[in-house]
């Protein structure tokens, strides 16, 4: 297979544990070619959509761990497989990525994922469509309604839909310490949409990253454990990631919205689960890979490639 990784400047990956990464090791150690661009690189022109890509070679060292052939236009319908793995912010530059990416899936492409399923499901919004599985919550910019749902449940996290890692979170507690503060940061005094929920006490045993490809759960989670006073488990936010089987709820979530959301064309998926509550559904570019695979021992690229592989027409 030729695959293309749509992604960040490989000179910025930490392979020691970059999923992206560990998606290309498996794809070429199985003799599939790999090339990369970014979504810089991309244009469409007359009605074909094509990109300005490099064919990758993995090294094998630790530093300069791939070398990179001279770069190439090529229509991205040339692809056996185009892996959008572009790291937020999610903003109107994402956006129009995802719309030449849905023109080049009619040129022929195969993207994974979806382009409209990326677009279609917000990573914090995407959890009501499930509500049995989710905590009380609520979505708005309305300062009145903010503050009676705090008044309703007493201790509750705000944070903004577009943030990555972690950012933006708050938690306000029943005494209501800066709670009109955090509204007017977060809501822009009322411009723009948040989310609030029901703090859940389990985040002390940690938020659990639970990877399903191809409708199917990987078998362990990494558990992002908070540390010290911090609320967030977020690896980017100095949590500490340990992976574990997963719980029978944990299951039973993954196994409710893994066939569904594979239907709508999200080979991978990353779901947030504290406690017995899904909190995001990750759709843009789930990581957790290596953290997973070294501590438990399931190559969670291997199983991944298989899934592209059977996706691609490739068994």
């Amino acid at each position: 297979m030729k695959i293309a990784f749509l992604a960040d400047p490989l000179a910025s990956f930490k392979i020691y544990k970059d999923s992206t990464f560990a998606m290309m090791a498996e794809a070429a150690k199985r003799g599939h070619e790999v090339y990369a661009f970014q979504q810089r690189h991309m244009a469409l022109r007359d009605g074909i959509v094509s990109a300005r890509v490099e064919r990758i070679t993995l090294t094998g060292d630790q530093d300069a761990w791939y070398t990179a052939g001279p770069a190439q236009d090529m229509r991205l319908g040339e692809f056996d497989a185009i892996l959008e793995r572009k790291d937020p912010p999610f903003d109107m530059e994402y956006v129009y990525g995802t719309y030449l990416l849905q023109l080049a899936e009619q040129q022929g492409a195969k993207v994974f994922n979806k382009p409209q399923a990326i677009r279609d499901h917000n990573e914090k919004l995407a959890i009501a469509q499930f509500p049995q599985l989710t905590a009380p919550t609520l979505v708005t910019s309305d300062e009145a309604r903010l503050r009676a749902f705090h008044a309703e449940h007493g201790d509750v996290i705000l944070k903004p839909l577009d943030g990555m890692g972690g950012t933006g979170i708050f938690r306000v507690k029943a005494d209501g310490l800066n709670l009109g503060s955090i509204i007017e940061t977060l809501t822009d005094n009322g411009k723009r949409t948040i989310m609030v929920q029901r703090y859940i006490p389990e985040i002390v045993k940690g938020d659990k990253r639970i990877l399903v490809i191809g409708g199917k759960p990987v078998p362990f989670s990494l558990a992002r454990i908070p540390q010290g006073s911090e609320i967030r488990g977020n690896l980017a936010a100095g949590g500490i990631g340990v992976a574990q089987p997963l719980t029978t709820r944990d299951r039973e979530i993954a196994e409710a919205l893994g066939p569904v959301l594979a239907a709508r064309g999200l080979l991978l998926v990353g779901l947030d689960v504290i406690g017995d509550y899904l909190t995001e559904v990750n759709v843009t570019s789930p990581t957790c890979f290596q953290e997973i695979t070294q501590q438990s021992g399931f190559d969670v690229a291997a199983m991944f490639i298989d899934a592209l592989e059977a996706a691609g027409g490739q068994g």
